[in-house]
């Protein structure tokens, strides 16, 4: 949520469609994204047609943990795409979910792996951090 606001990417309103359900991304910010208003998709490996919710979304949140997933026909162009994904392939090279490559071309804007969402984490650990010490007793 945090990397949407810095980068003023309008989030109510919008079509969010989340690819993953874990208790620790997709279903987090689904709610996160809910608060700010957008209308929210939730996408799983169960999924039917994946493709035609993907393809609508105006935010698309790929965490569900298969490299370069996501193509270019999955996504609305001028769409804002977050990948949160991380996979090592075969060569040793860390990948997203979302196919950057090709992606990229289609929306406006996308998140790279690596060098994404990994550090905006660490920053956020980092902030949490600092706001509990100001507020411990001792």
């Amino acid at each position: 949520i945090k990397m949407l606001e810095e980068y003023n990417r309008e989030i109510e309103g919008k079509h969010a469609v989340i690819i993953g359900r874990s208790n620790i991304v997709g279903k987090p910010v689904a709610q996160c994204l809910l608060a700010k208003n957008a209308t929210v998709t939730i996408c799983h490996s169960r999924t039917q047609n994946i493709e035609e919710y993907t393809s609508k979304a105006d935010i698309l949140i790929a965490a569900l943990g298969k490299p370069k997933f996501v193509k270019e026909n999955m996504v609305k162009p001028g769409a804002v795409v977050i990948d949160v994904g991380i996979n090592r392939t075969e060569e040793g090279k860390l990948v997203g979910d979302v196919d950057f490559e090709n992606v990229e071309k289609k929306v406006k804007y996308i998140t790279p792996v690596p060098g994404g969402v990994g550090p905006m984490t660490i920053a956020m650990l980092m902030n949490n951090l600092v706001k509990s010490a100001k507020n411990c007793k001792i």
